[in-house]
C-alpha cells in the first residue's frame, strides 16, 4: 500500500494540535508526532514544537521526493488532560491496527469533539476545590462558605472573558480583583472572617499550576525554550493575579484605612 506522504503529516499534526491546545508538554507532542509518522513507515521525519506552533518536515527517501515541511500556528489553549490521554493512547494503537489515514482522522475529530463536563458541575467543583484549600490554611465554616461562592462567581465570569477571547492578563487581574472585592464585602457583611485566606483560597483557581509543572517537565527532558516560554507565561500569570489583588486592597487602605 502507497503511503501518502502529505497525509501521513496532516493526520500527525492534527493529533499534535489537540494535544498542544488542550494543554500536553511540548515533548510529548513531539514524541506523538513522530510515532504516528513512524506507524506509516515514514522514518525521515523531524518535529519542533514550541507553546505556539507545531513544525514538521519530512526529508526524501529518494531522488524523487521532495522533502515536505507543514507549519501549525495554535492560537488558543486550555487544560483538558483526558483529550491529551486519548491522543497519546491513539498514536500508541497505530502500530499494531494500522489504520488508514481517513480512520485516523475520525478518530481525531472524535477526540477533538469529546464533550467536557457540563458547565455547572465546573463551577461547582471550582469553588468545592478552592473552598477547601482555605481549610488547608485554617479556615473557618463562614470562610469555607464564602470562598465556595467567590470561588464560583470568579469561574463564571473568568470562562466568559475566556469565551470573547480576552487577554489572558485581563482575565487573571479582572478576576483577582473580583475575589479581592467580593471578599471584602463578604467580611465587612459578617458572611466571612479571615479576610486573607477567603482571598488567597478564592484565587487559586487562577494559579497557572499546570504551566509551572509543565515548564519544569519540558526544562528537565532538554526543550529550553518551550520550558522558558511556559515558565514567562507562568510569571505573567502570577503577577496579572497579584496585581488584580493589588489594586483592591490598596483601594480600600487608601480609602478606607484599611479598617470596617
Amino acid at each position: 500500500m502507497i503511503i501518502d506522504r502529505r497525509s501521513v503529516l496532516s493526520l500527525a499534526i492534527y493529533a499534535g494540535e489537540i494535544m498542544l491546545k488542550n494543554g500536553a508538554e511540548t515533548y510529548r507532542v513531539e514524541d506523538t508526532i513522530v510515532r504516528i509518522c513512524k506507524a506509516y513507515d515514514i522514518s525521515n521525519v523531524e518535529s519542533f514544537v514550541t507553546p505556539t506552533g507545531i513544525f514538521i518536515t519530512v526529508d526524501s527517501e529518494n531522488d524523487h521526493q521532495e522533502p515536505i515541511t507543514f507549519i501549525k500556528r495554535i492560537k488558543s489553549r486550555t487544560i483538558d488532560l483526558s483529550k491529551v490521554s486519548k491522543v497519546n493512547t491513539f498514536s500508541r494503537s497505530l502500530t499494531d491496527s494500522k489504520n488508514s489515514i481517513e480512520d485516523g482522522i475520525e478518530v481525531l475529530k472524535d477526540i477533538e469533539s469529546f464533550p467536557t463536563y457540563p458547565k455547572y458541575i465546573r463551577v461547582f467543583c471550582a469553588g468545592l476545590a478552592s473552598a477547601f484549600f482555605g481549610v488547608l490554611l485554617g479556615a473557618g465554616i463562614l470562610d469555607f462558605l464564602s470562598s465556595f461562592t467567590i470561588s464560583m462567581i470568579v469561574f463564571i465570569i473568568v470562562n466568559y472573558l475566556d469565551q470573547h477571547q480576552a487577554n489572558f492578563f485581563i482575565q487573571n487581574a479582572l478576576g483577582s480583583a473580583i475575589a479581592s472585592a467580593l471578599a471584602l464585602l463578604f467580611v465587612y457583611f459578617g458572611f466571612g472572617i479571615n479576610l486573607d485566606k477567603i482571598i488567597i483560597s478564592s484565587i487559586m483557581i487562577l494559579l497557572p499550576g499546570v504551566a509551572i509543572t509543565n515548564a519544569v517537565r519540558d526544562s528537565i527532558s532538554g526543550d529550553l525554550i518551550s520550558g522558558t516560554a511556559r515558565g514567562v507565561e507562568a510569571l505573567i500569570t502570577a503577577i496579572s493575579i497579584a496585581s488584580g489583588v493589588g489594586i483592591i486592597m490598596n483601594l480600600w487602605i487608601h480609602t478606607f484605612g484599611g479598617r470596617f
